[in-house]
């Protein structure tokens, strides 16, 4: 099982810390210093596996990495997994990141964490390897990418159609509008009484009901 993920640079700054096993922060911190110091003193010239640090788990655990650029790839494992089996998984992944990214480089971890991430659990989830054919995974990207573009384009119809209302040219509402008051009230006075004498009772053609004496 796959304990831990560290994906830190040449001076030992992380760019991509993944913990499969419960640690408090302080001591992942601690884990992350050690193993970057363990990693950085072996030769180019040696095998790609050691045992882990003291803070990991020690010689129960073994530390798998592969060093690019100015990143170094390193996966803590226990000893039910091929050495050489995650020496290719951490090839699949990198192979991958170079993909999705076209030509990766420390600064796609750094600014894209997000999709970083996502890209790793469809190779591992919870310390468990899902997939190793990097086909698969590309794809699987692919869809999510287009999800989230058709997702995107749904979710700014709203701001569209506030944009196109305040761009709609309506015609402007006369602002200074001189009104005479007393022509004004005078023609309604008049029209009122015009009005209330030549208007016909609304039941003129019924009968008054009976009034009791």
């Amino acid at each position: 099982m796959i304990q831990a993920i560290l994906v830190f640079n040449n001076h030992g700054k992380p760019r991509l810390v993944r913990f499969y096993q419960r640690f408090p922060e302080e001591i992942q911190q601690q884990i992350v210093r050690e193993t970057f110091h363990l990693v950085l003193k072996r030769d180019d010239n040696i095998c790609n596996f050691l045992e882990g640090g003291s803070l990991i788990g020690g010689s129960d655990y073994k530390l798998i990495y592969r060093h690019y650029a100015t990143l170094y790839f390193v996966f803590c494992v226990d000893s039910s997994e091929s050495e050489l089996g995650i020496l290719d998984l951490i090839q699949v992944f990198v192979e991958t990141l170079d993909k999705c990214f076209e030509n990766v480089c420390e600064l796609d971890l750094i600014f894209h964490m997000d999709k970083v991430h996502y890209i790793l659990q469809e190779v591992v989830m919870g310390g468990m390897v899902l997939e190793t054919n990097m086909n698969e995974i590309v794809a699987q990207i692919e869809a999510q990418n287009r999800l989230e573009k058709s997702e995107g384009g749904l979710s700014a119809a709203p701001a569209r159609a506030v944009s196109a209302v305040k761009n709609i040219n309506l015609p402007e509402i006369p602002r200074n509008i001189n009104i005479v008051q007393g022509t004004c009230l005078a023609r309604i006075s008049q029209d009122s009484l015009r009005m209330s004498t030549c208007q016909k009772p609304m039941f003129s053609g019924f009968s008054s009901p009976p009034t009791d004496h």
